[in-house]
């Protein structure tokens, strides 16, 4: 994503004026408006204002590894997400089922820059899987279903790994497309993780195996 060409205006303290980029307009204001403008308890100081990047999904999948969630709500568990993704070497992150909004200001935060670096797509799950068949990719859901296998023994082929919400987990919607199921091992009396821990665990697996 080329974001240098999204950024519209930057809002901060006098102290930090040094930081709005050459050719960008730069807003001053002090301390106490900035408490106001600010959506955080606490404001660092500077806000960013910028034109968000298109959430078309392309049309064909180039790469190794991808995360889809699936009805996660919680804006912190997507920005989370989407830190670990960038870290393990995913190519985008795939979001359906009514998951928050990855641009507003709390998944922004949590995300602490990847997104800037890793781009996000909204998609219906229906779309999901035929792009996967027609990129020759596989959609593999944590779930557990009859045929579940383990993490630690599936190979390095390019999949999108589907999370879904904590509370209820992959919707029947996205369930019932996905090629493979997986399950992450774990001590006896541990039914689950959190969905942004799942989500890391099973990212790692994957830059582990390449």
């Amino acid at each position: 994503m080329q974001w240098g060409t999204q950024l519209r205006c930057v809002v901060c303290t006098p102290e930090l004026e040094h930081l709005a980029p050459a050719g960008c307009r730069a807003v001053s204001v002090p301390r106490d408006l900035m408490a106001s403008l600010s959506p955080m308890k606490a404001p660092q100081g500077v806000l960013f204002t910028c034109a968000v990047p298109a959430l078309t999904p392309p049309e064909r999948l180039e790469g190794r590894t991808w995360v889809a969630l699936d009805g996660v709500q919680d804006p912190g568990n997507v920005g989370t997400i989407w830190r670990s993704a960038s870290a393990f070497g995913a190519q985008g992150l795939f979001l359906t089922g009514g998951s928050a909004d990855p641009y507003g200001w709390k998944a922004v935060r949590s995300s602490m820059g990847a997104v800037f670096r890793l781009p996000a797509w909204e998609i219906a799950p229906e779309e999901l899987a035929a792009l996967c068949r027609s990129s020759g990719v596989g959609l593999w859901g944590t779930a557990l279903r009859e045929d579940t296998e383990d993490l630690r023994e599936l190979g390095p082929e390019p999949c999108v790994v589907a999370i879904g919400s904590e509370g209820r987990g992959l919707s029947e919607a996205l369930l019932e497309r996905c090629d493979r199921t997986v399950r992450i091992p774990m001590e006896p009396g541990c039914e689950s993780l959190n969905a942004a821990m799942a989500a890391a665990v099973v990212l790692w697996e994957r830059y582990r195996s390449e």
